[in-house]
């Protein structure tokens, strides 16, 4: 393809993607599907272009306002991740002096909302929270894309033969440092016609979502609900850890995303999960099995803040106010979802949000408000789940995943037992 011609359609995705109507991977997506001849280097291009003006959105608008021409194109030049010399085949003499001029600037004398290239109703409480110096850290890490994780399905394989197999098809790997079911793979090769996935034997999962499942730590022959089951990441780790045993609830609101686990479930060969629609926190299905339940996942909606890497479109689709009632709604899902458990029972709440509010505001006011609930410490759940280092991963008794410090997702998680 022509070099105009690729960065005109970048153009093109950017003013459909700023919209910021619907998520940035969605919207991505769709424009694939309508431009199918496009090669996987001129997608990657694409792709990580836009997402990367996402991620640095205050900057670049500053920046591009010293150009001319359509905006969309400036913030392209600007923010172009594919071949240099290719990007530059496309500008013009002056846009050839203008990105000189613009690279030449001191991004570190600008003013701090255009260096964190976070909203300030999210960037506040970040900074009072984590301080100065771990605040940037923090910021400096979401402007980066995150690894790609995966899960080796513990009913197929271990994880030193997934290692092998990966290493043998040419996709270099590392153990992940905490779960020990996790695979780390720099940058993002194509992994859906190798063998092992298409068998089965791995599943994308970020190391943060496989240590939730860790922390729930089901049981052969138990009853297990994964409340807030999604798509069934979490839902087929849990499965493979109850070595298909037992019987494995995936209740979720929305059907859709059920029905995106049917592929998956199938590959994993699991045959203890039951996914069903609810429709609403206390359906009758939930009624039914109200203390009976020995492990509940309550992986709640959330502002997804802490996956800012992989999804920047979020901090710009956010509000306080959006936040406010997710909170409402995530302490009516736990206490409707704490229902299930028999004495004895263990019960996890999780967020991928950064938020306190979202986070440990709202496993203490539920531990203040059922007192037959008692806190377990998660560094010792997660050590007698053969979790690596888990005091690094606890704050205050709860786990806490940072970006910037772990390198996963960011995700909080609280576990109790009824007493």
């Amino acid at each position: 393809m022509h070099p105009n011609a690729l960065l005109d359609m970048s153009c093109e995705l950017l003013r459909n993607v700023l919209k910021l109507e619907f998520p940035a991977d969605s919207v991505v997506s769709a424009f694939f599907r309508n431009h199918k001849a496009l090669g996987q280097r001129e997608r990657h291009a694409l792709a990580e272009t836009t997402y990367a003006v996402l991620r640095q959105r205050p900057l670049l608008q500053h920046l591009a306002q010293s150009g001319s021409g359509p905006t969309e194109r400036r913030l392209a030049i600007l923010a172009w991740q594919g071949n240099e010399s290719f990007l530059r085949g496309a500008l013009s003499p002056t846009e050839h002096q203008w990105l000189e001029q613009v690279q030449a600037i001191d991004k570190t004398a600008l003013p701090a909302r255009l260096r964190h290239n976070l909203p300030e109703w999210l960037a506040e409480p970040l900074l009072k929270r984590l301080g100065d110096e771990k605040f940037w850290a923090l910021a400096d890490s979401m402007s980066l894309s995150a690894p790609l994780d995966l899960r080796v399905n513990v009913l197929k394989n271990k994880r030193e033969e997934a290692q092998a197999a990966l290493q043998a098809g040419g996709i270099a790997c590392e153990p992940t440092p905490y779960s020990p079911w996790g695979l780390r793979i720099p940058g993002k090769p194509a992994l859906n016609k190798l063998e092992l996935f298409t068998g089965g034997g791995v599943e994308v999962q970020d190391e943060g979502s496989q240590l939730l499942a860790l922390l729930l730590d089901p049981k052969r022959g138990e009853m297990v609900v994964d409340f807030c089951a999604g798509a069934g990441g979490k839902t087929l780790a849990l499965g493979a850890a109850m070595r298909n045993t037992g019987r494995l609830y995936a209740f979720d609101v929305s059907g859709h995303r059920l029905a995106a686990m049917k592929p998956r479930l199938a590959r994993s060969g699991l045959s203890n999960v039951f996914p069903a629609q609810i429709a609403h926190e206390r359906d009758d299905r939930i009624k039914r099995l109200a203390g009976k339940i020995d492990r509940v996942l309550v992986d709640a909606p959330c502002s997804g803040l802490g996956t800012l890497r992989r999804n920047p479109d979020l901090k710009w689709r956010q509000s306080l106010p959006g936040i406010e009632e997710l909170k409402v709604k995530q302490l009516v899902i736990l206490t409707s979802a704490a229902r299930l458990l028999k004495p004895g029972g263990r019960l996890v709440y999780a967020t991928c949000s950064l938020l306190d509010a979202e986070n440990e505001g709202i496993a203490e006011a539920f531990s203040a408000a059922h007192p037959q609930f008692k806190l377990l410490p998660a560094n010792e759940v997660l050590s007698r789940a053969h979790v690596e280092q888990a005091d690094s991963l606890v704050e205050n008794g709860y786990l806490r995943l940072w970006p910037h410090q772990h390198q996963t997702d960011g995700f909080f998680a609280a576990v109790w037992e009824k007493v």
